[in-house]
């Protein structure tokens, strides 16, 4: 649907009538959102595929991607008819929406920015401790009923490198720095307080932890490669909770055979579910989760309530907030 307003704005739906909300629903067995604050403000139309969406897209004022690992979108958008004027996916990334069609459109997008940003920190931290204190060789002695002392590692004096300059970015810097972690931040530029792509190799050389929390671009896919964990030391550990592309997972395998870093711990990964015959389930030192860094209990009643403020805003013909610069595939800072 065609309407008025810049990037950001928001307005009500056609003259004479309520607004059409389409919302991708969620992979079956998981939980719709709550709507039921629209009762009487919208019409509410679901799809749970690309051809329910493809049907029903014309008709959509607003689109909420509830399902943000599904790519029904890319699969649906292209073709004729109008197209909803704000689309909002309930993640921190968006790079499944990324698709030609939609970043050249008028169409508004807005993600889930500042929902996962301290859970997800929190995680990093847990994970840091884990390795550091070897807690998972722990739980296997314990399994075996093998009794063997070890040292584990000091935390605090140690050094991290946290590639990512967003809210998660520097939710974890903080995280970590509150646990006596020297950490420096390394974002798309240099500016204050925060380190350019220049800075990277270097920092990486000394950290001994290496956190990538950077949204999938074009200029950051595949970035951590056989020639990135070449450059850190042979005591380091790698950490992604970002998006899987960002790795290259088989040079990752190689460089834990290879003990060219000590251990890494994934939490998101090119295709996922993970395969059952992965490598990655049995990397030497390498922690498997299923992308569930940000999902602690309550975290899609958060997501609902955050819809619906930001469809307050639209209804009102406010600014919304959130807005992604589409052409760089993320929400700019301030």
């Amino acid at each position: 649907m065609s309407g008025p307003g810049g990037p950001g704005s928001g307005g009500a739906g056609p003259a004479g009538g309520r607004p059409t909300v389409l919302v991708l629903d969620a992979a079956p067995g998981e939980p719709p959102p709550r709507l039921g604050g629209l009762t009487g403000r919208a019409r509410v139309l679901h799809a749970s595929d690309a051809a329910g969406l493809r049907a029903r897209l014309p008709a959509a004022d607003v689109l909420l991607v509830w399902d943000f690992l599904s790519d029904a979108v890319r699969d649906a958008w292209p073709g004729e008819g109008p197209r909803p004027r704000w689309v909002h996916t309930a993640s921190a990334g968006v790079d499944r929406l990324m698709f030609p069609e939609l970043v050249d459109s008028d169409t508004v997008l807005t993600n889930a920015r500042g929902i996962f940003d301290q859970p997800i920190a929190e995680y990093v931290a847990a994970l840091v401790l884990a390795m550091g204190k070897d807690l998972p060789r722990t739980l296997a002695l314990q399994m075996s009923h093998e009794w063997r002392h070890r040292e584990s590692q000091r935390i605090a004096g140690t050094r991290a490198c946290v590639v990512g300059s967003g809210p998660i970015g520097h939710a974890i810097t903080a995280q970590l720095k509150a646990l006596g972690i020297t950490t420096a931040l390394v974002g798309r530029r240099a500016r204050a307080g925060i380190h350019g792509p220049a800075d990277l190799d270097r920092l990486l050389a000394r950290a001994d932890w290496v956190v990538c929390a950077a949204p999938l671009t074009e200029d950051t896919r595949s970035m951590f490669d056989a020639r990135r964990f070449g450059v850190m030391q042979p005591a380091a550990r790698f950490i992604n909770v970002g998006r899987g592309q960002l790795v290259v997972e088989s040079d990752l395998v190689d460089a834990l055979h290879k003990r060219w870093i000590a251990g890494a711990a994934l939490d998101v990964f090119e295709h996922e579910p993970l395969e059952p015959d992965s490598p990655l389930w049995t990397a030497p030192g390498l922690l498997v989760s299923p992308h569930m860094s940000g999902d602690t209990v309550g975290w899609r009643d958060e997501l609902g309530r955050q819809f619906m403020e930001l469809y307050g805003r639209w209804e009102a013909g406010r600014s919304l907030t959130n807005v992604v610069d589409k052409k760089r595939g993320y929400v700019p800072g301030n």
